[in-house]
Order: C-alpha cells, then sequence, then structure tokens
C-alpha cells in the first residue's frame, strides 16, 4: 500500500515537474519582426545569434518585407510587432488616419565614413563613357526600394548636388534583392542602394560606384525601429525587454567596427552571423562592404527625419498634419540604456 502510493506520488510529481517544464518552454514571448534584407537588419540577428533576446524571454520570428513602407499596415493591424525600415510618408499618412505606430530606435545612418548606403551606376554606361556622374542620369532609370520612402529623399539629396531635380530621373521601385537581378539584366541605369546588395552588385560586377551617400547627405537617418501600438500599448514589458536586447545588439556591433568596416574586437563574429542570417553568405563579400552606423544608445538623428518629411511634404506625399515630433517615442530606448549603463567602446 505504501508503495502503491509512494508510486502515485512520484508519478504527480513527475507530472508537475513536466508540466513546470513544459510551460517555461512556452514562457518565452514570441516578436515578429520585419526586416528588409539590409545591412541594417544584422544587429537583430545579433540579439538572436548572441542570446541577448533569449535572455529577454524573448522569441524572434523574422519576416521579410521589400521595404518598411509595406510594414505600416500589418503593424497598424497588430499582425507585425517590430519594423525595421527606412521611415516613409505613408508612415506619417498611416498615423493621420489613426494607425498606430511610432519610431523608437535608430537603426541605421550615413555617418562620415560609414557610407553603407551608395549611389551606383550600370558598369557597361561607365565603360562607355556615358554617365561620369551623377548629372548623367538625367532622363535615365534610376531604382530605390521604394518611391516613399527616405530613400527617395537621399536620392533627391544626390540629385541636388550634381545640380539636377527629383523629376530629372525615371524611377523605378525594386526591393535590394531586385536591383541585383536588375543590374544583371540592364533593366536599371543607377541606384540607391545599401549594404549588403552594394557589395554583392559589385562583387559580381554589373555596377559601379558613383559615390557614397554620406559624402552629399552625412548623418542621414536611412532606418529606424518601428513599434505597432498594439505591441507597444498591448505589450509594455515585451516592448521593453525587446529594446533591452537590441540595445545590447547595437552595443555589441559598434565594438565590431573599425574604420568603416565590421573589422573591431567582435569583427569576425559579426561576419559570421551576417553570413548565417543575411541574403549574403561570403565572408570575403561581408569583410569588404561599407559598415552602417547606428548609435549605441539607439537614439535617433530627428533632424534628419524631418528633412525628410519636408521633401515628402513638397512632393505632395503627405497628406495631412502629422509631425515628425509626434511619430518619434524614445521612451522605450532610453530606459534600455540606462538600465545598461553608459556604453564603453570595446578597445
Amino acid at each position: 500500500m505504501l508503495r502503491s502510493r509512494m508510486r502515485i506520488f512520484y508519478s504527480l510529481a513527475l507530472a508537475g515537474g513536466l508540466m513546470t517544464s513544459s510551460s517555461q518552454s512556452f514562457a518565452a514571448d514570441s516578436v515578429s519582426i520585419g526586416l528588409t534584407n539590409a545591412s541594417s537588419d544584422i544587429a537583430l540577428f545579433i540579439a538572436d545569434a548572441k542570446g541577448f533576446f533569449k535572455e529577454e524571454d524573448i522569441t524572434p520570428n523574422f519576416v521579410a518585407f521589400d521595404s518598411a513602407a509595406k510594414m505600416i499596415a500589418p503593424l497598424g493591424a497588430g499582425q507585425l510587432d517590430v519594423g525595421g525600415g527606412a521611415a516613409s510618408s505613408g508612415l506619417y499618412n498611416a498615423i493621420e488616419r489613426g494607425v498606430g505606430l511610432k519610431i523608437v530606435a535608430d537603426k541605421a545612418r550615413n555617418a562620415p565614413g560609414f557610407g553603407f548606403q551608395s549611389f551606383l551606376v550600370r558598369k557597361a554606361l561607365v565603360d562607355d563613357g556615358s554617365v561620369k556622374t551623377i548629372a548623367d542620369l538625367k532622363g535615365r532609370k534610376v531604382a530605390t526600394v521604394a518611391q516613399a520612402s527616405s530613400d527617395a529623399s537621399v536620392l533627391n539629396e544626390g540629385l541636388k548636388s550634381a545640380g539636377l531635380g527629383y523629376g530629372d530621373v525615371d524611377k523605378v521601385y525594386l526591393g535590394f534583392p531586385q536591383q541585383f537581378v536588375a543590374y544583371q539584366n540592364g533593366a536599371i541605369d543607377a541606384s540607391i542602394t545599401t549594404e549588403p546588395t552594394v557589395s554583392a552588385i559589385l562583387a559580381a560586377g554589373t555596377a559601379v560606384q558613383l559615390t557614397s551617400n554620406d559624402t552629399f547627405y552625412p548623418n542621414a537617418q536611412t532606418a529606424v525601429i518601428l513599434y505597432g501600438q498594439a505591441f507597444a500599448e498591448g505589450k509594455p514589458d515585451v516592448a521593453k525587454r525587446f529594446m533591452k536586447a537590441y540595445v545590447q545588439a547595437i552595443r555589441y556591433y559598434n565594438d565590431a567596427l573599425a574604420n568603416g568596416k565590421i573589422a573591431g574586437k567582435n569583427g569576425e563574429d559579426v561576419v559570421a552571423i551576417m553570413a548565417k542570417y543575411s541574403t549574403v553568405k561570403d565572408p570575403a563579400v561581408i569583410r569588404k562592404m561599407t559598415a552602417h552606423a547606428v548609435d549605441p544608445n539607439g537614439s535617433v538623428n530627428v533632424d534628419s527625419l524631418k528633412k525628410d518629411w519636408t521633401f515628402f511634404k513638397e512632393q505632395k506625399q503627405i497628406n495631412g498634419n502629422v509631425q515628425v515630433d509626434q511619430v518619434v517615442d524614445l521612451s522605450f530606448v532610453n530606459e534600455a540604456a540606462s538600465e545598461l549603463g553608459p556604453y564603453k567602446a570595446a578597445h
């Protein structure tokens, strides 16, 4: 009888243990994250690869998009928690319509010496002398990732630097992987392209760099992290934990930088992570590419966002009166940076 009772006790204890183990295995919060297949996705990959998400009980679910503009609807509907990419006019228009979205952190910027975004031109046009400068692109097909993204503002600044207007080129809208194919097919003449696609295109020999974008639009806030309202307000604890993991990741990334390349203390580790997660699998290509800059505390260049907003407004792409300051919410990233303490660069 005693043995029977003991067996029942152990069975119940085991069952309880299994139930506890099962509940723990499902304790992590799943967070859906939009990506654009740009090198600026790397901090999100680092957060996964180095266990920063795991430490915060978060399971990332990466979802690829052609541009951040296409993330707006699923972010607003609560189908996507976090977005990452260029801020677009559609973002401001969506908020005007009552869609809840916020810019919450830095993702990438073209700081001087970190021009990871380039103005490329088809190599055949350079070889035959048709294109020598940006001014020679008048009337030609120039690709950007989306019609109303900050890349369009970057293109505008590049054209202005050569005395051209935004309407002087024929715009084509293609995601970065599609730009790679378009150069092979001769479907585009030039493009505003982001790493690692820049290095992949240059390695393929189908295009050459006219200039890096930090030369004509330094410190451009080319990509940001977005939170949907359902995530930020409906799951504030998860949103805070996500941001803490993200800030840890961008600091790890900063420690991988040296002389505009991924060649610092953590360089080889970050190269390996990018080769594993991104569309560019050749570590040699990643080592050659120009790295993007990102603030180690995740702070956003609001002045750059306002410059892009003015361009969108001039192009009549913004319908309402929503201002940049109404869209930016740095409370999550400021809290994460404060909790982690001051950033100390690796030497």
